[in-house]
């Protein structure tokens, strides 16, 4: 296994921003971020590629969220700005060690972190 440590939510006003990070325990090629809301299915919210520095993100963030990384603490943060109540979801941070293969889907990765629960009022 693959310690995966998020850190970062909490509970923020409409508009607001946080800032989630994922710090794994060695080198991942490919990093991601997903969520899952009560009631809803697990979603893609954003992925790197971090031999590139390759992003891509779901449509529902594109513009208002960043993913980026520091490969020299295997680290990739989640900057999520103009944030709104539909953005409340427990926010899980995946990883994998496959070279060459990135997609934004949970089926993918190989390594989860436990979550982080992010919480936007009204």
């Amino acid at each position: 296994q693959v310690p995966l440590v998020e850190s970062g939510g909490g509970s923020v006003q409409a508009g607001g921003s946080l800032r989630l990070s994922c710090a794994a325990s060695r080198y991942m090629y490919c990093m991601g971020w997903f969520r899952q809301a009560p009631g809803k299915e697990r979603e893609g919210v954003a992925r790197i590629y971090t031999g590139s520095g390759n992003t891509y993100y779901a449509d529902s963030v594109k513009g208002r969220f960043t993913i980026s990384q520091d490969n020299a603490k295997n680290t990739v943060y989640l900057q999520m700005n103009s944030l709104k109540p539909e953005d409340t979801a427990m926010y899980y941070c995946a990883a994998d060690r496959s070279v060459g293969v990135c997609r934004l889907e949970s089926s993918e990765f190989n390594y989860w972190g436990q979550g982080t629960q992010v919480t936007v009022s009204s």
